[in-house]
């Protein structure tokens, strides 16, 4: 969490076969119901033979799940009722898996436990989501990522990856390192608000996926996220400690959310001095 903001998770407690389930259903649904909408939309746009590169899309196919405070997973349109019970109960055991970790980084930093699930809590609990990618092979990877470098806005993210398609990268010390998938394994990244809560001791760091011109790359990346009304700032305990100032600011995670949506792709320091 120090040194790369990323790490690997075996052992997480999710069976295997039921990991297989989950993946099985979001390729079928990603055939039935995706992937000619992406191609039409590609065609539309002139993609395959784009001559320079594109900073304004990503090449990715995607639809989002609410789990809380309010799931919207009965509303979301073409999921067949399979795949939606198999969503919702993948949902809380992630759900359960984040709050165990977020223990886990309250211990690794000294803080009483259960400080990082209260500091999210706000007044109806924390806000949590996934986003179910597909990265279609792409005509021209190197002129279109699949997703633009960013940071990511919330608290801790869970990530389910497809193990033969690669494409996820991660930025340390100016270098693109690639986080090779590993079968039923779940990838942890951490977010800017536990970068504040930490007062800096952990780092979100910039990620991206790149385009590949073969296979289709399954991506569910799963936000527990702060409450929308909840207010972020760094532990007291974390400052005393260090001696420094607070190095970062204090703000309502809904206020962060209004800028980070429009400054996504940017450097996040600027953010940071914005709040």
């Amino acid at each position: 969490c120090e040194n790369w903001g990323f790490f690997e998770l075996v052992n997480h407690g999710i069976t295997p076969e039921f990991m297989d389930t989950v993946e099985k259903l979001t390729k079928e649904h990603y055939k039935k119901t995706m992937e000619q909408r992406f191609k039409e939309m590609v065609a539309s746009k002139g993609l395959e033979a784009v001559q320079s590169e594109i900073n304004y899309l990503d090449w990715e196919s995607t639809f989002f799940l609410r789990h809380l405070p309010v799931s919207n997973i009965s509303e979301v349109p073409d999921l067949e009722d399979q795949y939606r019970k198999v969503m919702k109960e993948f949902a809380l055991q992630l759900e359960k898996l984040a709050e165990e970790l977020l223990d886990l980084l309250c211990e690794n930093l000294g803080l009483e436990k259960g400080y990082l699930k209260k500091a999210f809590y706000g007044s109806k609990g924390p806000t949590f989501g996934t986003k179910v990618s597909n990265y279609p092979p792409c005509p021209k990877p190197n002129l279109i990522k699949g997703l633009r470098a960013h940071t990511d806005a919330g608290g801790i993210i869970l990530l389910f990856q497809d193990d033969k398609v690669s494409g996820l990268q991660l930025l340390k010390h100016g270098e693109w390192v690639d986080v090779p998938p590993m079968r039923h394994s779940i990838v942890i990244n951490i977010g800017d608000q536990l970068e504040v809560i930490t007062n800096g001791k952990y780092k979100s760091v910039m990620h991206r996926v790149i385009a590949q011109t073969d296979g289709n790359r399954m991506s569910l990346a799963s936000f527990y996220n702060p409450g929308s009304d909840a207010v972020i700032y760094p532990a007291p305990a974390l400052v005393e400690k260090e001696e420094t100032k607070d190095l970062y600011p204090k703000f309502v995670f809904e206020d962060y959310m209004k800028l980070y949506t429009t400054v996504k792709f940017q450097a996040k320091e600027p953010r940071f001095e914005a709040m």
